[in-house]
């Protein structure tokens, strides 16, 4: 259970022939396909899109401010599929610079995740409400440089999943390693996509 096969859904213009590509990582208990969905709303010419599959539609079983131990091995399945995702795009000529990351709520934790352990300069990171992963965070595991990639992380206070306090943390994260990170809280506003985050999302992100 929670070991994630590669089961991917496509959009956008074929890898082979993109100059750009994003990865698109969905919620729990929602479907690759939800997510390609945010396609319609972003300008994202010239670009593959790639949004794997959760087993069970969940990347991971608890929280993701439970103790990092009780989400194995799901947790670690998860991180090492986008790992694979991205050497698959990089291996068909497209750039980490020309990567983007986008995610939603569990999957927008995740993409925190991944991208902070693996720091690099990216086309951007797209984080829906959302923190990294664990009851404390680990900073050791953080490691590299975003020179300068623009990372927007949003969220609404209060979040019945994912604590302000978190999403400030995973900020300053994110800074010390030198991303350029655009913070939106939204008071009130239920755990969803707003057309406002899209918006800037074209604008802090795709611009």
């Amino acid at each position: 259970m929670y070991i994630h096969n590669k089961q991917i859904i496509t959009s956008g213009v074929p890898v082979a022939q993109a100059k750009k590509a994003m990865i698109m990582l969905h919620g729990r208990g929602a479907s690759a396909n939800s997510i390609v969905t945010l396609e319609n709303h972003l300008h994202l010419p010239d670009t593959a899109i790639i949004a794997p599959q959760a087993t069970e539609h969940s990347w991971y079983p608890y929280s993701f401010m439970a103790p990092v131990e009780n989400n194995e091995p799901a947790l670690g399945s998860a991180l090492a599929l986008i790992d694979e995702l991205v050497n698959d795009i990089t291996g068909q000529g497209i750039g980490k610079e020309n990567i983007y990351f986008l995610g939603f709520s569990q999957g927008a934790c995740l993409t925190l995740e991944y991208v902070a352990r693996n720091g690099a300069k990216y086309g951007g990171v797209i984080a829906f409400t959302g923190g990294l992963i664990g009851e404390h965070l680990a900073e050791e595991n953080y490691q590299g440089d975003f020179a300068g990639t623009s990372v927007l992380i949003t969220t609404g206070h209060p979040d019945p999943h994912v604590p302000l306090s978190r999403v400030e943390e995973s900020v300053a994260v994110m800074k010390k390693m030198n991303a350029n990170v655009l913070l939106k809280v939204y008071q009130g506003r239920q755990h969803t996509i707003t057309a406002e985050e899209l918006e800037l999302t074209v604008q802090h992100v795709l611009k």
